[in-house]
């Protein structure tokens, strides 16, 4: 089993920043791939990020290109969501997720692992 706990959401003004985290446990970190996701009020889950077991490949969302940047330490077993330029649109509750089989990175369906979730607000 892994577990997985987000931390840094908040509350923040639009243009401000906020920087998410993901601490895993339970398997090697460095044989999962990891992955962003975004649920807003009333609306399915969206894909926001995802990068590779190596961090050599990352995958973005067209709404957050440019703005967001996903990294990982796999010597600390964390996984980051950098977020720069927020808009009221990025308010949503914000998951970590995992997978340590196939990976399609931009599939929530294929994602085996999930965290609790971490709200951020961005106010206009």
């Amino acid at each position: 089993q892994v577990q997985l706990v987000e931390s840094g959401g908040g509350l923040v003004q639009a243009g401000g920043s906020l920087r998410l985290s993901c601490a895993a446990s339970g398997r090697a970190f460095s044989s999962l791939d990891m992955a962003w996701f975004r649920q807003a009020p009333g609306k399915e889950r969206e894909f926001v990020a995802a990068i590779s077991r190596s961090g050599s490949s990352t995958y973005y969302a067209d709404s957050v290109k440019g703005r967001f940047t996903i990294s990982r330490d796999n010597a600390k077993n964390t996984m980051s969501l950098q977020m720069n330029s927020l808009e009221p649109e990025d308010t949503a509750v914000y998951y970590c997720a995992a997978e340590g089989r196939n990976w399609y990175p931009t599939n929530r369906w294929k994602y085996d692992y999930w965290g609790q979730g971490t709200q951020v607000t961005v106010s206009s």
